[in-house]
């Protein structure tokens, strides 16, 4: 039985290429370079780890951006007002995530730490590395919080030039 989850593009029905072992249309892997994007949740490490099994042999490049965008604090009055990323904090958030980066890698796996837009860092980093498909993990949230903020894998999905998988969490 085929796997669902990977689709393979064929060269249609002329095609001669035979694969040697089952005498059957050869079929190169569906993805060689693939950027995993990781924010360290258990559903971005389960699309880790899938990523890893569905795709052997494909060569993974994890990528984490440390979000910078600017936040809100409160006012003296009562309300809030639009504050930018304190320097202090983002390097003690660059350090933490170096190194929960570094506890995930595994041999012969790619690493990019970056600081900014999490979209935008996601698909710059995949475009400078020649990926040919990003994996991310998604994440449900409430009604009013997916109103509020968006959805990162749905950005994803809408701006990026290449195929993305999103991955839900085990149930």
């Amino acid at each position: 039985m085929s796997d669902p989850l990977i689709i393979r593009a064929g060269a249609g029905s002329d095609s001669h290429d035979t694969d040697s072992q089952t005498g059957g249309p050869a079929s190169a892997p569906p993805f060689a370079r693939i950027t995993v994007a990781l924010d360290f949740s258990p559903t971005s490490l389960y699309a880790l780890n899938l990523a890893r099994t569905r795709f052997p042999g494909a060569q993974l490049h994890l990528v984490h951006v440390t979000d910078a965008r600017a936040t809100a604090r409160a006012d003296f009055g009562g309300g809030v007002m639009p504050a930018g990323p304190d320097p202090a904090m983002l390097n003690v958030l660059e350090g933490a995530d170096a190194d929960r980066l570094a506890e995930v890698v595994q041999e012969g796996e790619e690493t990019e730490l970056l600081v900014g837009d999490p979209v935008t860092g996601i698909l710059n980093a995949a475009e400078r590395w020649g990926a040919e498909l990003i994996v991310v993990g998604t994440h449900a949230k409430g009604a009013v919080e997916h109103f509020l903020v968006g959805s990162s894998a749905e950005k994803l999905v809408a701006r990026s030039p290449l195929p993305v998988l999103t991955v839900r969490g085990p149930a």
